[in-house]
């Protein structure tokens, strides 16, 4: 690294300590995204709620843990809900200590998806960038990081193309993707082993899907995942035949690459727009194929015909005979795929070329000490 090392204070969504998991997706991005800011040399600030654990190898990270109840998650919000904010909350009780210790630091990255950041960003001395880790799933979301945009897009960064595309933005929005440490995900060259399929157990992700093309090929579909929804997964389970379904559980990040590894392809099937798609990408850094959907982020990330197939939205058929093609795909460049464009060096490279942008468009930066 050329550029003098910066000091960057990063917030951890308010749904959770991280290394919880209740951050979902956001937390395995903020532990990548740690990772390879100290081995580019800056200097971090983690502000998270009290029990975070920090990364492997990241000790000399200053981490300011605070206290509050749990913000609710807008993954489920209807599209005119209100702003909420639960009384001794979390959200701005991170947001106190990361604005008090913000000041003395060159920016201040919100790993979480909430309003009361975004709506801070024009309104402090603090330079806030936010990494938008979901789509448009609310009206006052929307508005708001609309709102920052016309004040100053490079403020904002998105996984994908696709996501951002939700949004109406004044000019091309900053793309950065996500990181892995690869590390953690062993590549495994077996093509004959189960079909599989990994994420929340809850009706967006489509699971149903998934399911009926593992019946269709009289397959065994391996499932792994919190079941947030238990109607649903029994919903699901009777569609298909009895035995179809093996419900393997939530899995940490080593457990489920062991697994997932072994299967001859993973299935994609959301019925939303992901922003992302984490789970594509860690079952192509262990070598798997990805057969899903044309939609949302997991477009963005699997070359169809070299590492997996995309399909029509919601066409089960084609699923299902894309299963049938998936062995001719070769399963070492899947994992070049994810080296090349998913590492966690990587990530963090994107998101810090973001941010100096950012800085060097902010006047504000010439008058620092």
């Amino acid at each position: 690294m050329t550029a003098a090392p910066l000091h960057l204070v990063i917030v951890n969504t308010p749904i959770g300590a991280l290394g919880s998991g209740e951050g979902g997706g956001v937390e395995l991005t903020l532990r990548s995204l740690v990772q390879g800011l100290v081995r580019r040399g800056h200097r971090l600030t983690l502000v998270a709620a009290k029990g975070s654990t920090l990364p492997a190898d990241c000790s000399g990270v200053e981490l300011l843990e605070v206290e509050g109840v749990n913000q609710p998650s807008w993954q489920h919000a209807a599209e005119h809900a209100p702003v909420e904010i639960p009384r001794n909350g979390l959200l701005p009780a991170l947001w106190e200590a990361a604005l008090d210790v913000g000041q003395s630091a060159d920016a201040v990255i919100n790993g979480g998806y909430d309003w009361l950041p975004l709506w801070l960003t024009q309104r402090v001395s603090a330079r806030l960038f936010h990494l938008v880790s979901m789509g448009d799933v609310a009206a006052v979301m929307c508005d708001v990081i609309e709102a920052v945009a016309a004040w100053d897009s490079r403020r904002l960064a998105f996984h994908t193309h696709r996501q951002a595309a939700d949004f109406r933005l004044p000019s091309p929005p900053s793309v950065v993707g996500n990181g892995f440490d690869l590390s953690n995900y062993t590549f495994q060259g077996q093509t004959n082993g189960p079909l599989g399929w990994a994420g929340r157990i809850a009706p967006e992700k489509g699971l149903e899907d998934a399911a009926a093309a593992a019946a269709a090929l009289g397959e065994q579909l391996l499932v792994w995942g919190l079941r947030e929804d238990d109607a649903y997964a029994r919903q699901v389970e009777s569609s298909v035949p009895k035995g179809t379904i093996d419900w393997r559980g939530f899995r940490s990040t080593r457990e489920l690459q062991q697994e997932l590894g072994h299967c001859r392809a993973l299935i994609n099937t959301p019925k939303w727009n992901e922003a992302y798609g984490n789970v594509v990408v860690e079952a192509l850094a262990c070598g798997v194929p990805v057969v899903a959907y044309d939609r949302g982020g997991p477009g963005e990330l699997i070359c169809s015909g070299r590492t997996g197939w995309l399909v029509p939205p919601d066409d089960v058929a084609a699923i299902t005979e894309a299963l049938r093609r998936v062995d001719s795909i070769e399963r070492s460049l899947c994992r070049s795929w994810v080296e090349e464009h998913a590492s966690c060096e990587v990530f963090s490279q994107r998101v810090e070329a973001w941010v100096r942008t950012g800085l060097t468009a902010d006047v504000s930066i010439n008058r620092r000490s």
